[in-house]
Parts: C-alpha cells; structure tokens; sequence
C-alpha cells in the first residue's frame, strides 16, 4: 500500500491500511499527538488550579497517591506538585559540519509561554518527580484505540 512521504520520510497520515492482510490500525501523525497532549495537559492543569479540593481532583484524574520506587526501593508517596513556566526565547539547533549550534532567537510575538506540572514522589530514601506530560501519555484514557 503506498504511504504518504513527510519531510522526507515515508510515513502513514491518517488512513488505515492492511499490514499483510493482518490487522488495521490508524496512525496519528507525531505533530497531531504532540499537539493533542498539549490541548490535554493545559486543560489539566487548568483543572488542577480551579479544583477546590485538590487531592479530590487527583484521585479523579486516576493520579496515585503511591508509585513503586524505580530502583526497587519502598513505595513513594505523592507529596507535592508543582507547576512551572517557561518562555520559548528561540531555537537551537545542529549546524551542518560544526560542533556550533545553529541559533534563532525569536522576536517578541513568538515568543511562547508554557506550563508544566511535576508530581514529586517520596520515599524515606529517594524523590522521584513525575512530569505530567509522561503521565498524560500513559494513562489509559489518552491512549488511541488501535483496530
């Protein structure tokens, strides 16, 4: 089946096709799922500021109170969040055949504002900070169902 060819690379836009007459799924392109977790995290967060009972809105949003240690410690605990902003100034990027970063800064009206929240997680021995766009992409009810 042909697929679509984006930037340069051959990709699957947005139609569903047999993969040897196996199964059918969607694809979303990465841009569109970027974008969809972007709509999501502001409106959570959005959520989060205007909840009156703030752990009542966590339990919720399926957030737990408790998370197994990464390193195979005791169980952490949820105990703070927090939120940042941050302003987008410019880019940076690789330049062709030099160690240099390729630089643009922006000019004022593109200059871009955004939030973030972190869950931070304690155990007697460590902290562990959750970013909320990771939990936004593996919770259940973000993900796409494939077909």
């Amino acid at each position: 089946m042909p697929h679509d060819i984006v930037n340069g690379h051959i990709g699957h836009i947005g139609h569903n096709h047999s993969h040897d007459g196996d199964h059918l799924h969607s694809h979303m392109p990465d841009a569109d799922r970027a974008e969809e977790l972007k709509v999501m995290t502001t409106q959570f967060i959005e959520g989060f500021l205007d909840a009156k009972d703030k752990m009542s809105y966590l339990r919720l949003a399926g957030v737990p109170l408790e998370v197994a240690d990464p390193l195979g410690g005791p169980t952490m605990k949820l105990v703070d969040v927090t939120l940042t902003t941050e302003w987008q100034v410019g880019t940076a990027s690789p330049s062709f055949g030099s160690q240099e970063l390729s630089y643009l800064p922006y000019p004022g009206p593109m200059v871009t504002e955004r939030t973030n929240m972190g869950l931070i997680y304690v155990s007697l021995h460590a902290k562990h900070i959750e970013d909320l766009r990771n939990f936004m992409q593996s919770h259940p009810a973000t993900q796409k169902d494939e077909l």
